[in-house]
Parts: structure tokens; C-alpha cells; sequence
């Protein structure tokens, strides 16, 4: 609902509200609706605004600009060690955390690979993600082929997931393994995942699952 004569303390608190229980970057359109007004630019200088009046109040959450343009509420990436200690209700079990990012960093990737390298429980791992809506498939013959989603990069704050992909391949040697790789992609959602957008309870429980494998590197290729 648009109101043009809605107070500017209003329009702020809907702002506030999306951004924190979002658990996600907000693009410019969809704070313009939180809104309630029809305004980009009074929507734009609000959450500027915004981010200046929690930098200056708060010192371990901020809104941040991200590189595509949308925003986020989010944990500086300084407190992630706190949040990885009181973090509790894992969003993702550690054998599905470690099956997106195979799937993240190898897609597309067939199911026939997915059995080989994370074992046949990889199906109950993969109904959780398509049902999160991080993964979603195609149908290839009698194959399923798995890329990771739009709701995907979002959550975990990935703008470019080539030339994410891109940056880890060309860290690795010629003779790094494919499991080897993909053990590095894991440590790096985890990463990413800790620094999540705090307090949204989404958030929260995310971090807890980057909290449950972080004391090892994942072994991808065990059947976990």
C-alpha cells in the first residue's frame, strides 16, 4: 500500500523492518515498495540516510551497498568469530552445506555425479536445497542437471558467481583435484555465511551452520 502523505519516520521504520527481516540484499525496487511510496529517490536518499545513522550508533552491524546496487543488513565481517560461538539452529545440516557447494562451484553438475562424489544421500540433501530454493535442476534424458539459483546468490551475498568461480580456479594448480577445489568452495561459503545479515533470525541460523563445520576444512568426497 502507497500512501503519499506517510511521515518520513514511517517510511523509515518500513525500511528498517524489510532490511532486517529480509535475510537478504534488497534492491532498490522492492525497499521502494517496503516503502510506501513511489518514490527511487526519496527511497534511495532514506536508506543512505539509514546506513549513516548505524554506523554511527551501532559498531558491529551495518547497511551495506553491495556491489550490484542492493542493500543488505548485515554483520561486519570482523565479528564473525562472535557469531560462530552463540549461533545455535543450523539452517543447512553440514552434509547439505557441503553438497551446495559442490554444486555451486562444479554447476552444472549431474545427479549421476553428485552420487559419486557425496555418496546416495545426496538426494535427501538435495530436496532441502531445491525446497530453500538455493538449487534447482533440469531434466537431461534420464540425468538431472543442478545449478544453484538467483535465491542463491542473494542469500549468500555472491554478485558474480563466474567470476567467484573463476578466482578459485585460478588459485588452484593443474594438478588440484576437482574434491580439492570443492573443499575451498565450502570453506568459502562458510565464510560467506557467517557474515550473514544479523539479527534476521534467517541469518542467524545460517551462520550456525558455517559454525557446525568450521573447525575443519569439509573432506567433500566423504559420504558425510
Amino acid at each position: 500500500m502507497r500512501d503519499p502523505a506517510l511521515p518520513e519516520h514511517e517510511i523509515v521504520a518500513r525500511i528498517e523492518a524489510a532490511l532486517y527481516s529480509a535475510g537478504r540484499p534488497l534492491t532498490l525496487d522492492e525497499l521502494v515498495k517496503a516503502s510506501g511510496t513511489n518514490s527511487k529517490e526519496k527511497t534511495r536518499r532514506i536508506v543512505n540516510d539509514l546506513a549513516k545513522k548505524v554506523k554511527s550508533t551501532f559498531r558491529a552491524i551495518e547497511i551495506a551497498q553491495l556491489e550490484d546496487g542492493n542493500y543488505v543488513l548485515q554483520l561486519r565481517p570482523e565479528y564473525t568469530p562472535l557469531v560462530r560461538k552463540f549461533a545455535q539452529h543450523p539452517l543447512l545440516p553440514s552434509g547439505a552445506l557441503k553438497t551446495l557447494s559442490y554444486v555451486a562451484y562444479e554447476q552444472p553438475v549431474t545427479s549421476k555425479r553428485l552420487v559419486q562424489i557425496r555418496g546416495s544421500q545426496v538426494y535427501s540433501h538435495i530436496k532441502v536445497l531445491e525446497q530453500l530454493q538455493f538449487v534447482e535442476h533440469e531434466n537431461l534424458g534420464r540425468l538431472k542437471v543442478y545449478r544453484t539459483t538467483t535465491k542463491f546468490q542473494n542469500y549468500f551475498g555472491i554478485t558474480d558467481l563466474n567470476a567467484v568461480k573463476s578466482r578459485l580456479m585460478n588459485t588452484t594448480t593443474t594438478t588440484t583435484s576437482a574434491p580439492a577445489t570443492t573443499r575451498k568452495a565450502n570453506k568459502q561459503l562458510q565464510q560467506r555465511s557467517t557474515t550473514k545479515h544479523i539479527p534476521s533470525s534467517a541469518a542467524s541460523t545460517t551462520t550456525a551452520s558455517a559454525a557446525g563445520d568450521g573447525a575443519t576444512e569439509a573432506q567433500l568426497p566423504e559420504k558425510t
